[in-house]
């Protein structure tokens, strides 16, 4: 901004000496001007000691006439106009600019090497995870910090956190909650950055979803025989991740026991007709009769009628088209289940 060296006397008044403001003052006048006019500037963003400075400059002053008020307004003007491109300042503003277009490794690299926190708000951050996340910092902190955190939380998201808790435990912070009244703005703003940070020190996972998750979704794609064979050979290995790993997989044979009577209708909907009668067909054959038997007893009897009729005029089923037909009734109702449309029943009993 070109430094102001002299400004126009009121209209009617005796000329005085040229005026000079700095470029706080300047600042000043642009935001208490834009804060009359009622919009929402996003201070808070600024640098500490940048809201402190404002804050003085405006409280060092008084009022300005409608001269200044004018050609300031019009130099800040000017300047906005002349500004091509402006970029972020500092490898902070930059790492916000490129948030999820560069990788998460590599920005958390970045960070690391240029000794920066990520930058906002901690407590937003804090919130946006999940209670599996926040679990271990509230049972490894001490009670004091445990108790901010929870009051700090959404209520939703502190319940869930407490159900989570050996019943003392969850007893002791809840207590401390109640002598969280004297605790400074400044001691919860160090508290949010120093869990934060903690946080943000966690190395990176390399994959999205655990191991369990990832070979029950290959599993999920192989043919019977094969998926079989590796369980066993799982059960040889390590018997609890096979087990878990089974609890992972969803097939043909795990409709009647994963999914509700109500929802075969609109399972049935978005299947190809000819998918489903061939997989019905070859049913009998690879013992999987008890779900066919559940798909045709949880559907309008006329279209299972039609169904029926289907599958005797189709006769044998190749066990090879059977495989392929029964993997694409899975595709869909995962694809369901993704969307929302659909929610498996979780079998306590395995």
């Amino acid at each position: 901004m070109v430094p102001m060296t002299s400004l126009p006397a009121l209209p009617g008044s005796s000329r005085h000496a040229p005026v000079k403001l700095t470029r706080k003052a300047k600042a000043a006048i642009v935001v208490r001007l834009l804060l009359n006019e009622g919009a929402d500037i996003p201070l808070e963003e600024l640098p500490e000691e940048l809201q402190m400075q404002l804050t003085q400059q405006m409280g060092a002053m008084r009022f300005v006439d409608r001269d200044t008020l004018a050609t300031v307004v019009a130099e800040f003007a000017a300047e906005l106009e002349s500004i091509g491109l402006s970029f972020p300042g500092g490898i902070v503003g930059a790492l916000e600019a490129l948030d999820g277009r560069i990788s998460k490794q590599t920005a958390a690299r970045l960070r690391k090497e240029a000794g920066v926190r990520q930058g906002g708000d901690p407590w937003e951050r804090l919130r946006a995870l999940g209670a599996d996340t926040l679990l271990p910092v509230l049972q490894n902190e001490s009670i004091e910090v445990a108790a901010v955190l929870l009051s700090k939380l959404d209520v939703k998201r502190a319940a869930e956190l407490l159900g989570k808790l050996p019943g003392p435990e969850a007893r002791r912070i809840t207590y401390a909650v109640s002598l969280t009244s004297a605790v400074t703005p400044e001691a919860v703003d160090r508290i949010g950055l120093s869990l934060a940070a903690q946080l943000e020190t966690v190395p990176l996972n390399a994959f999205e979803t655990g191991p369990v998750e990832r070979v029950g979704a290959i599993l999920n794609s192989t043919t019977s025989i094969t998926r079989d064979d590796v369980l066993e050979g799982l059960d040889e290995t390590d018997a609890g991740f096979a087990e878990l790993v089974r609890r992972a997989i969803f097939t043909f044979g795990n409709i009647p026991k994963r999914i509700a009577t109500r929802d075969i209708p609109r399972v049935v909907k978005v299947l190809d007709q000819d998918v489903l009668v061939t997989a019905l067909a070859g049913a009998k054959d690879a013992g999987l009769q008890p779900t066919a038997d559940f798909i045709l007893e949880n559907m309008s009897g006329r279209m299972a009628d039609q169904l029926r009729e289907a599958v005797e005029e189709r006769g044998s089923v190749k066990s090879a088209d059977m495989e392929e037909a029964t993997g694409q009734i899975v595709q869909a109702i995962r694809a369901m289940e993704s969307a929302g449309e659909l929610l498996l029943i979780v079998e306590d009993d395995i």
